[in-house]
């Protein structure tokens, strides 16, 4: 059952104003005094307060609908999760509404805000680490949350993911033992599963007593990315005889660079990625990759909070998932 949501009288009696002043400024907050508006935006976030766009007369119904938080809706990665997420829900008679952050903490508390201002009846979201005020906003709305992709950071109710560390550790450790010693990690959008994969890599490298390197950007990745890391790498360290990329974009962007400038793969330098894209199945040579359930683990997420809004209490606080290292052709 759903807790209930703070209103705009309780905002206005912790402020000491009226319905109607707090509603101004939530229209426009230049309609009331600077100091006023401070006062209000606090009382707000102590709040956790979520505007109600529904009809006041389906406040306290279900709606029917699941808000689904994803960093991008144009990456290959999470379409399939959306993928596993709609073969759960469509036929349970739920929608899902889709929203993206761009990997921006303060976008995902934005999202967040609109998603629930809708009454969903609960929330996906891909993301570990969040602002206090989402955290805030997550307890007061009541509904299941379930966070996805990561097994390891605590999660506020239930997790579903993989071990991002120790599947670099993983693939780092095998290209070494494939015969590789200066390997190079490519990164790109520095988000928190990235850092993860970065540690188990430099973690792998040091255990073996080499030296890791990581090329990194804040922008998104892209083929063209990894070919221009890769001409980064060898001006940097011309010796370089592997790359491991924190996606398969940049590892086939990085291969294709190799080719192009008549570098052999994998007799000069390895390559691998990390999810096992479709394409890294076509390719020539075969790209070597760790192997996630996406899927799965969209399909997993449904099916707990769809248990769960049928009053199941949670059976498994955290779901790890296991993935699988790929040898391809490339290392």
């Amino acid at each position: 059952m759903k807790k209930k949501r703070p209103t705009l009288q309780d905002v206005a009696d912790l402020v000491g104003v009226t319905k109607m002043t707090v509603s101004r400024y939530l229209k426009s907050a230049d309609l009331v005094s600077s100091p006023l508006q401070i006062r209000i935006r606090d009382a707000l976030d102590t709040l956790g307060y979520i505007p109600n766009r529904a009809p006041d007369i389906l406040s306290n119904s279900k709606s029917h609908a699941i808000g689904v938080l994803l960093p991008s809706l144009t990456n290959q990665v999470f379409s399939e999760v959306i993928r596993g997420i709609e073969a759960v829900f469509e036929p349970a008679g739920y929608q899902t509404m889709l929203a993206h952050y761009g990997y921006s903490r303060e976008s995902e508390e934005a999202r967040i805000a609109t998603l629930l201002s809708y009454n969903v009846d609960g929330l996906i979201i891909s993301e570990s680490f969040h602002t206090d005020r989402v955290r805030k906003m997550l307890e007061v709305a009541g509904v299941p949350v379930i966070e996805i992709m990561d097994s390891v950071s605590p999660p506020i109710e239930q997790a579903i993911g993989i071990d991002n560390e120790a599947a670099a550790y993983a693939m780092t450790n095998f290209m070494i033992e494939k015969g590789h010693r200066k390997v190079v990690y490519f990164a790109a959008r520095m988000d928190e599963r990235t850092l993860l994969k970065i540690k188990g890599y430099e973690k792998a490298m040091q255990d073996h007593g080499f030296t890791p390197l990581c090329v990194k950007t804040t922008s998104a990745s892209s083929f063209t990315l990894g070919a221009t890391f890769l001409e980064e790498v060898l001006k940097q360290q011309p010796d370089t005889d592997g790359i491991f990329c924190t996606n398969d974009d940049l590892a086939i962007g990085a291969l294709y660079a190799c080719q192009k400038a008549g570098i052999k793969v994998p007799e000069e330098i390895g390559i691998a990625g990390f999810h096992g894209h479709d394409i890294s199945r076509a390719m020539v040579p075969l790209l070597a990759t760790v192997i996630t359930p996406r899927e799965e683990i969209g399909r997993l997420a449904a099916e707990h909070l769809l248990s769960r809004l049928q009053g199941n209490p949670i059976q498994q606080r955290i779901i790890d998932l296991p993935f699988k290292i790929e040898a391809g052709e490339s290392l």
